[in-house]
């Protein structure tokens, strides 16, 4: 206690001198966790604490079925240095010199079968500074950055693989030695940019500003830590309006995963001022997505029904399905899953727009009425929106006449 009351003071004597804090080094959650222990058991469990996982160390982390032959299967379970993934795919990296490479073959989890991975040329920008070669293609400029904790570009070494602490509140080395608000950052004290640039960092495609860095194409935000302004480093990839790209649907939504931020910062919610965290614990809730509250309790504190931001009347004549069902989930309808991950794996939109059938004509699309009634048409679908009372003639004129 008594060295970090010296030290704490020695560094409140340097900000009140206007001088700079030495330059902190990565501790490691660990060391967080000696602290803050409840936070770190909790994040301990999160997916964003196990996106990577040694099989040597951990080998029921290894989820795919090799049990019987396979033609997209070219490898062995003993080839395997990492899984990247156990929620909805599950792809294997092994280890060549000081780099990573991901085999052509993943294990759909859901569906519970082997499918290729091959990053297609005209997908992500990247492919054309890559070899076609899936085996030639290394992880540590296309995938690491965000799957690791203090990326070293000039020797692909981490301080910490998976998104430990320090992925977003920066080197803690200085914070462990004397705790105190101005030796580490806190993403809820920083504005509103910044603050939400921490998530999006990784939850965003897009390339970064300097490329290529020591003659690699990196596909992550080199060169970001927290706290700083991402645009310095990286930019959003572009919409085309009216075409159907790889990223994008034609009206501006995210096309696959990976764009939460991409949608986000283009939603009400980012104009008024909601954070990523004001919805979401990245250290770990009970609940879907880490949301801080479940389901429809997360979106009624502020959208409550008859409030101003809120339906009229109940949630029952706001949705016109009975409460409780999965047509009377706000996330149903304004965060509907039409992002691929996988084949046949869709993941939420954070337009947080309601998608009318009239959208899916005019921009191909997916709305949330045909995804659930996945026997009707939009042109039904039209047609019963115009039944709904207090719906808008507008947002369904094109499919009722």
């Amino acid at each position: 206690m008594k060295k970090y009351m010296i030290v704490l003071f020695v560094l409140s004597q340097m900000l009140s001198l206007g001088q700079a804090i030495p330059k902190a080094a990565f501790a490691g959650s660990a060391k967080c966790g000696t602290c803050h222990m409840e936070i770190y058991s909790r994040w301990k469990k999160t997916l964003m604490a196990n996106v990577v996982q040694d099989p040597k160390v951990r080998p029921a982390a290894i989820l795919g079925d090799f049990s019987k032959p396979n033609a997209l299967v070219t490898f062995k379970k003993e080839d395997i240095s990492f899984t990247y993934g156990s929620k909805w795919k599950q792809r294997y990296f092994t280890k060549v010199g000081n780099d990573y490479f991901v085999f052509p073959a993943q294990w759909d989890i859901k569906a519970g079968l082997w499918r290729r991975y091959y990053v297609r040329d005209g997908t992500d920008w990247w492919t054309k500074h890559y070899p076609a070669d899936q085996m030639q293609r290394p992880t540590g400029p296309t995938c690491d950055g965000c799957h690791s904790t203090n990326f070293n570009t000039a020797d692909n070494s981490v301080s910490e693989w998976n998104v430990g602490c320090e992925k977003c509140h920066g080197a803690g080395s200085a914070h462990a030695a004397a705790p105190s608000k101005a030796t580490i950052v806190h993403p809820g004290r920083l504005d509103f940019v910044r603050a939400n640039d921490v998530c999006i960092q990784c939850h965003s495609q897009g390339r970064p500003l300097v490329n290529p860095v020591n003659g690699r194409y990196y596909d992550w935000p080199v060169g970001y830590q927290p706290g700083a302004k991402l645009a310095d480093y990286w930019e959003l990839e572009e919409h085309k309006l009216g075409e159907t790209t790889f990223t994008h649907f034609p009206e501006g939504s995210a096309h696959k995963n990976r764009m939460q931020g991409n949608d986000y910062v283009q939603a009400t919610m980012h104009t008024r001022g909601v954070k990523c965290f004001s919805c979401h614990d990245v250290h770990g809730t009970p609940n879907s997505a880490d949301l801080i509250k479940p389901g429809n309790s997360m979106c009624l504190q502020c959208h409550g029904v008859d409030s101003p931001n809120g339906p009229r009347g109940t949630l029952t004549a706001h949705t016109q399905h009975k409460e409780g069902s999965t047509g009377s989930e706000c996330a149903a309808c304004h965060m509907p899953q039409i992002a691929q991950t996988i084949e046949g794996n869709n993941v939420r939109s954070h337009t947080f727009k309601f998608i009318a059938p009239s959208d899916s004509e005019k921009y191909k699309i997916p709305n949330a009425c045909v995804i659930c009634h996945k026997d009707k048409s939009n042109e039904w679908a039209g047609k019963e929106l115009k039944k709904w009372p207090g719906v808008s003639p507008w947002r369904v004129a094109a499919n009722t006449h």
